[in-house]
């Protein structure tokens, strides 16, 4: 729809907000319910050879059964390691060794635990919202001063409503995305 003198990439746009969605995705995954998961460990970051490297490149994470999560470390030198770094993640998960294999009991959350995901829940949420909006401005600005540029009325509605029908969609999927996690935080 951008003509060569305009300089708005609805496509840049989009995947902007796409960007702010998969962030969303990755941060609600990493919100413990009361179901095992792999994601949860993602954000667990050890100390290994010197650099900070994610556990699912020290060790093979698996789930074996809903409430358990195992990590089998490769290099018997890192299991101390990956133990703390598990330990001192805030998941509130209590890591069990067995040699190299480190057991994740997954505890059931209390009410008030899963009161306390939730509204983290919904502050991701707000963050990706907030992101989204952010690119929709840039975007309304870039229509701005390609209208000072020469851009016709009728191309800058169109523009303008492309724009605004983009960020509706990503805000809906936010919404969409946030009610799913929250219901699975509920279920007992």
């Amino acid at each position: 729809m951008a003509d060569d003198d305009t300089e708005i990439d609805t496509d840049d746009l989009e995947r902007r907000m796409k960007g702010a969605m998969t962030s969303l995705k990755s941060e609600l995954a990493s919100l413990r319910t009361g179901r095992a998961a792999a994601s949860m460990l993602e954000p667990v970051m050890v100390e290994a050879y010197g650099t900070r490297t994610p556990i699912n490149q020290v060790g093979t994470v698996n789930v074996p059964e809903p409430r358990m999560i195992t990590v089998n470390v490769w290099d018997k030198s890192l299991v101390g390691k990956v133990e703390k770094a598990i330990r001192e993640s805030g998941l509130g998960i209590n890591p069990q060794l067995n040699g190299t294999i480190i057991m994740l009991p997954i505890p059931e959350l209390n009410e008030e635990r899963r009161r306390e995901l939730g509204k983290v829940a919904a502050q991701y949420a707000e963050s990706a919202r907030v992101a989204i909006r952010n690119v929709r401005r840039d975007g309304m600005d870039q229509i701005k001063k390609a209208k000072s540029a020469g851009l016709s009325e009728d191309e800058q509605k169109l523009y303008e409503e492309e724009v605004q029908a983009l960020t509706d969609r990503y805000i809906k999927a936010v919404d969409e995305a946030l009610e799913t996690k929250q219901a699975e935080i509920m279920q007992v």
